[in-house]
C-alpha cells in the first residue's frame, strides 16, 4: 500500500500518471471521508477512476458509481469434475450462445419461463416501491433481463485447482441501468451549475443528500442494482440448463454460489462515520465476505474471501484492469495474437474480440499479489469455455 496523499491511498503497483492524477483530483472534493482507496486494477474512467473506492459524506457522485450500475459477477460450483465432461466443448458454447443473448442490442424472446416471470414480477414490485417507471428509460427493459451485452462481459466454464467445474459470468444492469445512470449524471451536472459549484471535472458533479434529486437517484440506483443481481441469476439459470444437457445430467447441483456487485453504492460505516461508499470497479472485501475477481479473457479467475482491510475501506479489486484502451489494443494486437493467447479454450474465433486479448489488461498475477493484504484466495479457476458478445 502506498499513501499518495492524506486523501488517497493506493494498492496498485501498476498505475499510470493519468490514472493517479484523476484519482487525486477526485480526492480533493470536500466531502470525501476519510480517503479514496485505489485498487490494484485501477485505470482511467469517466470522472472517477475505475478500480476506486470513494466514501462520501452528505453527497453522492453518480459518475463514481459508473454507467453500468450493479455490474458484477456470479459463480456456481457444480457437482461435476473434468472427467465427467464430454470432450467436444463447442456444442456447449453454442448452446449457451443460443440460451443467452450476448451482443449489445440483443434481447430475450423467452420471457415466459417460470423463473423469468418471477424475476420480472420482483422488479415490477421494486419499481413501484421506488416510484420508478423503468419504461421511461427503456420500454423493453423486461426483454433485457437475462442478456449479457458485449465488451468485457463474459460467460465462462472453468476448472478449479481440483478440476471441479465452475460456471462463471460477468454482467450488469444492461441498457436500462445505463440510461438511469446517464440521466442522473446529467441531473447532478445541472444542479451543480445551478448552484454555481466549481468542479475540478464536470463528471465529478454530485447530488446533495436531503434533496429530491439525491433521493430519486438512490431509489433508482437501488432498483438498477437489483436488476443487475437478478440479471446474473437469470443468465446463470439458463447457462446451468445448457450445461446440464451437454454434460448429460438432470440438473446442476450448486455446491457453492457467489453473486456480487462491483459497480455500486451502499451505506457503510468507516473511520467513525456513516458514508455513502461507491465501489467503482471494486468488491466488498469485509472480513469473511466471499467475492469474485475475474482475470481477462483467456486467463485465470479467483474465488476469494475478504480480509477486512480497514485502510482499503474493506474492498478489493474486481479484475485485471485495462492497460490498453480498446482502440489501442486493436492497433497493437491481431486475431492471430488472440488465437495464441486463447490456446485450447473453446471460444468463438472472431476479430471482434481482439480488444479483449489478455495482453490488453494488467497481469492478473500482479493484481492478485498487490491484493494479498485485501483478500485470501480460496479457488483459482482456469477457463475451458469462453462466451462473449460482439
Amino acid at each position: 500500500m502506498q499513501q499518495i496523499s492524506k486523501r488517497l491511498m493506493s494498492w496498485a503497483s501498476i498505475l499510470e500518471d493519468t490514472t493517479r492524477q484523476q484519482a487525486a483530483t477526485a480526492s480533493t472534493l470536500p466531502f470525501i471521508h476519510p480517503h479514496i482507496a485505489l485498487m490494484p486494477d485501477a485505470h482511467l474512467g469517466k470522472g472517477a477512476t475505475v478500480g476506486s473506492v470513494i466514501p462520501t459524506l452528505g453527497a453522492i457522485i453518480p459518475a463514481a458509481v459508473g454507467v453500468d450500475i450493479g455490474c458484477g459477477m456470479i459463480a456456481v460450483r457444480t457437482q461435476l469434475g473434468r472427467d465427467d465432461l464430454p470432450a467436444d466443448r463447442r456444442p456447449l458454447r453454442e448452446a449457451i450462445e443460443a440460451a443467452v443473448p450476448t451482443s449489445a442490442g440483443a434481447y430475450n424472446t423467452e420471457v415466459t419461463r417460470e423463473h423469468t416471470v418471477a424475476r420480472i414480477a420482483d422488479l415490477e414490485a421494486a419499481a413501484e416501491k421506488a416510484e420508478l417507471d423503468p419504461a421511461s428509460y427503456a420500454a423493453n427493459w423486461r426483454l433485457q433481463l437475462g442478456t449479457l451485452g458485449s465488451g468485457n462481459h463474459f460467460i465462462e466454464v472453468s476448472l478449479d485447482e481440483d478440476d471441479r467445474v465452475w460456471l462463471f459470468l460477468h454482467s450488469g444492469s444492461r441498457g436500462v441501468g445505463n440510461k438511469i445512470a446517464q440521466h442522473h449524471i446529467k441531473v447532478a451536472q445541472r444542479e451543480c451549475a445551478r448552484w454555481w459549484i466549481q468542479l475540478p471535472d464536470r463528471d465529478l458533479a454530485y447530488l446533495v443528500e436531503g434533496t429530491p434529486e439525491f433521493w430519486a437517484y438512490i431509489r433508482e440506483l437501488r432498483w438498477a442494482q437489483r436488476f443487475a443481481l437478478l440479471n446474473r441469476e437469470e443468465m446463470m439459470d439458463r447457462v446451468a440448463t445448457a450445461f446440464a444437457a451437454w454434460a448429460g445430467v438432470d440438473a446442476v447441483e450448486p455446491t457453492e454460489q457467489i453473486n456480487c456487485h462491483h459497480n455500486y453504492t451502499t451505506k457503510e460505516r468507516h473511520f467513525g462515520k456513516d458514508v455513502w461508499l461507491s465501489r467503482k470497479g471494486a468488491i466488498d472485501a469485509s472480513a469473511g465476505v466471499p467475492g469474485l475477481i475475474p482475470g481477462s479473457m483467456g486467463t485465470r479467475s479467483y474465488v476469494v474471501v475478504g480480509k477486512g482491510n480497514r485502510l482499503s475501506l474493506n474492498s478489493s479489486p474486481h479484475g485485471a484492469g485495462r492497460e490498453y484502451s480498446r482502440s489501442a489494443a486493436r492497433r497493437t494486437f491481431t486475431q492471430d495474437d488472440l488465437r495464441a493467447a486463447m490456446g485450447d479454450i473453446e471460444y468463438r474465433d472472431t476479430d471482434a474480440f481482439v480488444d479483449e486479448i489478455p495482453a490488453a489488461y494488467k497481469d492478473i498475477d500482479v493484481v492478485m499479489e498487490d491484493a494479498k493484504d485485501l483478500v485470501e484466495v480460496r479457488h483459482v479457476l482456469r477457463q475451458i469455455v469462453n462466451v462473449k458478445g460482439d
